[in-house]
């Protein structure tokens, strides 16, 4: 399961975020206590999260009510957004037009200073092929992670081709993703699934 954090103040204020470390708002840790209600039923054998906060903040949530490992994992962290960082998609478009848009619709192409999609889905796949090679063996793991990662480790893990990796859409704060593993391959079961209120 891939799970995103809950809102942060950069959210609420329509900033990318990317490597910088912002904070819960009130609003993502009530979305996070709401949805781990809702996670608890797939019962994690281990949860494992980005090394940024609000990440560790929304899978602690889960953790501590149900009483399972918490590992924490640099490789899980959002795409670095380079000098997009603390921008607004406003600020971006007056500075660079057009570029946001072509980050959205090219896997392949990144903010100066940043990575691509395919970089990121590169170093957080890393972490699920280390989970194979573990002599422990999990039923059920929760990766508690960021939108964009999320997404671009779906579409690898899918092994959709590049060019379609745009047409997956957004993860919204609190919600998650169910994959399954099935001959070899991963399925997916759930998509942007989550609880509101």
């Amino acid at each position: 399961m891939l799970w995103r954090h809950g809102e942060t103040d950069y959210n609420a204020a329509g900033r990318m975020q990317g490597h910088l470390d912002s904070a819960l708002t009130e609003v993502g840790w009530n979305q996070a206590r709401f949805a781990a209600l809702a996670l608890a039923r797939f019962e994690p054998d281990v949860v494992i999260a980005s090394d940024l906060r609000r990440a560790t903040d929304t899978a602690t949530v889960l953790t501590e009510a149900i009483g399972v490992p918490l590992r924490i994992d640099k490789r899980l962290r959002e795409t670095h957004l380079g000098e997009w960082q603390g921008l607004t998609g406003a600020e971006v478009d007056i500075r660079s037009p057009g570029d946001r848009q072509r980050w959205r619709t090219d896997a392949t192409w990144a903010p100066p200073g940043g990575e691509t999609r395919i970089d990121v889905a590169e170093r957080a796949s890393e972490v699920v092929s280390d989970l194979s090679q573990e002599t422990q063996e999990y039923d059920t793991v929760l990766l508690a992670a960021h939108g964009g990662l999320i997404v671009a480790l779906v579409a690898h893990l899918m092994t959709l081709p590049v060019e379609l990796w745009p047409s997956l859409g957004g993860i919204g704060n609190c919600h998650w993703v169910e994959l399954g593993l099935r001959d070899g391959g991963w399925r997916l079961h759930a998509y942007n699934a989550g609880m509101t209120g």
